[in-house]
């Protein structure tokens, strides 16, 4: 007795249906396989390509050579953004001081009304070095919100992706670390100038300048203004010692960018 025509059919697309599907899985197992050999390739391009690389500027032209591989893609912005961040906050320092108090200003020979302009000059410096350290904060946001977005597009390996996250975590944690302590010191020295000014202003008329040094008629401002000039010069130490941990700083970073670049 013949078959039943539609458990024929039943089977034959069974059938059917089991050559998609072991097709389907020789397919994808294919491309995963593709995939990974061409993320293999592309890292070994990007190695053999920032080998020995030491230069931003030779990242780029790297990346003008390889133009479509992402590793070199990620590793070109995100060097690009870190000078960018940079330049926004050296800027941004810049802005602290009203210009005057770059000046070469000597006091000796200074007004009652240019010490007075110094003094406002200097506590205007003072409350920017504390409140600017959310301007700072919002500055490295910006570039970790542009530049993991970027990232994510790129659709990199997890490594790849892993290796850039913790050293953008690390170098933001530096910077924000060393900021909170500058700011603070740079207050300091502003506010500690400022007395040594305001003992200046409150006495100007009865002192006179011999070979640059100040002469007091009495102790007791003699006394003032010693404790002044001695908070100064200590602020300003500790200024030229965090200007030396920054420059260390900055090349410990510079170092592990290299490591970045090299893919240590």
């Amino acid at each position: 007795m013949p078959s039943d025509p539609n458990a024929t059919r039943v089977r034959i697309a069974f059938f059917l249906l089991v050559v998609i599907t072991v097709a389907a899985s020789v397919g994808v197992n294919s491309l995963t396989k593709l995939g990974k050999q061409q993320q293999s390739i592309a890292a070994r391009e990007t190695q053999e390509t920032v080998q020995g690389v030491n230069d931003p500027n030779q990242i780029d032209e790297a990346l003008r050579q390889h133009p479509a591989n992402k590793s070199l893609q990620l590793i070109a912005a995100t060097t690009k953004a870190a000078n960018e961040t940079s330049a926004a906050m050296d800027e941004l320092t810049s802005e602290i001081e009203p210009p005057a108090i770059s000046k070469n200003i000597n006091l000796g020979a200074a007004s009652r009304s240019d010490l007075e302009a110094l003094r406002r000059d200097l506590k205007t410096a003072e409350a920017n070095a504390t409140s600017f350290i959310p301007r700072y904060a919002a500055l490295l946001k910006t570039e970790r919100d542009t530049m993991e977005k970027y990232a994510l597009s790129l659709h990199l390996d997890k490594d790849t992706i892993g290796r850039f996250s913790q050293n953008l975590d690390k170098r933001h944690a530096e910077i924000t670390a060393f900021t909170s302590r500058m700011l603070p010191a740079r207050a300091d020295y502003y506010r500690a100038y400022e007395n040594y000014v305001a003992v200046l202003a409150g006495e100007f008329g009865t002192y006179r300048v011999v070979n640059g040094e100040f002469i007091f008629p009495l102790q007791r401002t003699v006394d003032r203004y010693n404790v002044a000039a001695n908070a100064m010069t200590v602020a300003a130490k500790r200024i030229a010692q965090l200007e030396e941990e920054r420059k260390n700083l900055s090349k410990a970073q510079q170092e592990r960018w290299q490591q970045f670049v090299n893919g240590k």
